[in-house]
C-alpha cells in the first residue's frame, strides 16, 4: 500500500503559549521575546505567542500585553488565545489579527478549565466568533479533549465531530483538534481526522498531540495518512495543561520536523535554528527538555 505523503506540511509553533503556560517558574519576559524571535528566524510562519487569561489562574501569561507590544510583525500569523469576552476585549487593544478560542468536548474538562459546561461555553463563544469575523480577524478554534478526558475517559468520535461542526457553522477559520492528555492511538487519530477531512474539506484542520505516552509522532504519521497537513508542535516538547493532570508536553517541533524531512516533506524550518531557540529557553525551565532531537544535537557549553 502506498503511503499518503504530502509535499509540504505547515507547523504551527505553540511553545511560547501552550508550551509555557504550565511552566512552574516564571520565564522572564525578555527571554520569551528572544525565544519568539529565534523561532521566527528558524522559519516558523504561524505561532501562538501568548494568551489573555486571568493571571490568577495562569501566572505565566501575566505579561501578555508586553509580549503583544514587542513581538508582533506582519510575516508570521501571530495568534493569541482569548477564551472569553474579557480576553477578546484586550485583543482589540493590540495589533493581533488572529485569535484562538477553545472549548473542550468533555463537560468535566470544560468545567475544570473555565467553569462552564461545553454547551454553555459554545453559547458564549459563538457570538464572539461572529464579532471577530466582522472585524476581519482570523479565528482558530481549539477543540480540547477530542479523544480522551482526564475525568471522563474515552470521548466519542461523534461528540468531537459535532463540536467541530458547531465551530465551522459559527465561522471559525481553523480547527485545532487536540489529544489533550496524550492517550490517542494511531488508529483513533486516523479515524477522527479522516472524518474531519471528509466533512470539512474547505477548512484548515490542524492536529495537536501531546506526547504523554510517547505516541505523538505515531499519531502525527497517522493523521498525515488521513490527509492532515497542519500540526501544532512545541519547540523542546514544552507544554502540558494546568487542568489535565499528568498531561506531558506537546509533540516537539524539532522531532516532528526531523521525521517529516526524513520523509521528504518540506516544512520551511531550519532544524539547527530550532535547537538554538530551545537553548534560549532551556535555562529558565523547571523541568528538563525531553525532545530526542534536541538532546542529540544541542551544543553543551
Amino acid at each position: 500500500m502506498a503511503l499518503h505523503l504530502p509535499g509540504q506540511v505547515t507547523i504551527i509553533e505553540v511553545g511560547p503559549r501552550d508550551g509555557l503556560q504550565n511552566e512552574k517558574s516564571f520565564v522572564p519576559t525578555e527571554v520569551k521575546k528572544q525565544f519568539i524571535l529565534a523561532l521566527r528566524e528558524a522559519g516558523i510562519s504561524e505561532m501562538e505567542l501568548t494568551s489573555f487569561v486571568s493571571p490568577k489562574w495562569v501566572p505565566q501569561m501575566s505579561d501578555a500585553a508586553e509580549i503583544a507590544a514587542g513581538c508582533l510583525e506582519e510575516v508570521t500569523r501571530n495568534i493569541v488565545l482569548a477564551p472569553n469576552k474579557k480576553g477578546i476585549e484586550r485583543v482589540y487593544m493590540t495589533g493581533f489579527k488572529a485569535v484562538a478560542v477553545f472549548v473542550g468536548v468533555s463537560d468535566s474538562f470544560n468545567k475544570k478549565n473555565i467553569n462552564k459546561a461545553t454547551a454553555d461555553s459554545m453559547a458564549e463563544v459563538k457570538p464572539l466568533i461572529g464579532e471577530l469575523k466582522d472585524k476581519g480577524f482570523f479565528v482558530r478554534a481549539c477543540i480540547s479533549t477530542a479523544f480522551y478526558c482526564p475525568y471522563e475517559g474515552k470521548v466519542t468520535e461523534d461528540a468531537a465531530v459535532s463540536l467541530c461542526r458547531e465551530f465551522v457553522l459559527a465561522g471559525a477559520d481553523e480547527l485545532s483538534v487536540a489529544d489533550t492528555i496524550g492517550m490517542a492511538s494511531p488508529d483513533e487519530s486516523y479515524s477522527l481526522f479522516s472524518r474531519l477531512v471528509t466533512e470539512f474539506p474547505e477548512k484548515m484542520i490542524t492536529a495537536h498531540f501531546h506526547d504523554t505516552r510517547k505516541l505523538a509522532l505515531a499519531n502525527i504519521f497517522a493523521a498525515l495518512q488521513a490527509g492532515i497537513t497542519r500540526f501544532d508542535t512545541s519547540a523542546g516538547g514544552l507544554g502540558g495543561c494546568p487542568f489535565a493532570p499528568g498531561a506531558a508536553g506537546n509533540a516537539a517541533t524539532e522531532d516532528v520536523v526531523y521525521m517529516l524531512h526524513r520523509m521528504g516533506i518540506r516544512t520551511g524550518i531550519d532544524l539547527e535554528k530550532i535547537v538554538n531557540a530551545v537553548g534560549i529557553i532551556e535555562p529558565h525551565l523547571s523541568r528538563p527538555i525531553e525532545s530526542t532531537y534536541y538532546r542529540l544535537n544541542a551544543v553543551k557549553v
